[in-house]
């Protein structure tokens, strides 16, 4: 897929400034709108950013998805052995001494 390149408004990653300002080329005289190819490229481009942005997304969410479950385990883990004390360690004590 080929990717626009303008040479003023479009260095660079998109942004909603960079793209409020886009003056596309006119047809030439006789014609009327925009050249076909330059908003064909213009459209490509936008769809590959947005790809590229969702893609960064749903990694992002899967590597946040990732460290919670990897969190609730080890606080499971942890719970888990702070309510079963080990044979022989010492049993924790209330202010009256009773367990």
């Amino acid at each position: 897929m080929a990717v626009y390149r303008s040479r003023n408004a479009l260095a660079g990653p998109l942004t909603p400034d960079s793209l409020a300002t886009v003056t596309l080329p006119r047809t030439p005289p006789g014609r009327r709108g925009y050249r076909p190819g330059d908003v064909d490229a213009l459209v490509h481009r936008l769809a590959y950013e947005l790809h590229d942005r969702i893609r960064e997304r749903d990694q992002a969410l899967a590597e946040n998805q990732r460290i919670k479950n990897a969190l609730r385990a080890w606080q499971s883990a942890r719970v888990a052995d702070e309510a079963w004390p080990q044979p022989g360690a010492e049993q924790p004590t209330t202010r009256d001494g009773f367990a």
